[in-house]
This record gives C-alpha cells, sequence and structure tokens, in this order.
C-alpha cells in the first residue's frame, strides 16, 4: 500500500481551512470539524516525523 502524499494531506488541510466561516459562536459542527483539523494536522506531522527518521 502506497502510503498517502504530504502534499495531498496539505492540500485538503488548506482547503479544510479556507472553507470554514469566520464565526465567533461555535457550532457543534465546527468544533467537530476543528477536532477533525487537529486529527489531520497532527497525522500530517507524525507523517513527515516518520520520514524524517527513515
Amino acid at each position: 500500500m502506497k502510503p498517502f502524499p504530504l502534499w495531498a494531506i496539505c492540500t485538503i488541510m488548506l482547503a479544510t481551512l479556507g472553507m470554514t466561516a469566520c464565526d465567533i459562536n461555535k457550532g457543534p459542527a465546527e468544533k467537530a470539524g476543528e477536532k477533525i483539523d487537529n486529527v489531520i494536522e497532527d497525522t500530517g506531522e507524525a507523517i513527515e516525523n516518520a520520514g524524517d527518521n527513515t
């Protein structure tokens, strides 16, 4: 299985961040979206670190 390319992860993260609304009152969907963003960002960093260690 081929690993997911880092550029694709970065593109997804940027697209997700670009589509978020700038609202002070965050609803449950936005809070869930932020958690997903954090997981994706952490995963991307872990993949990058794993690549650096090999």
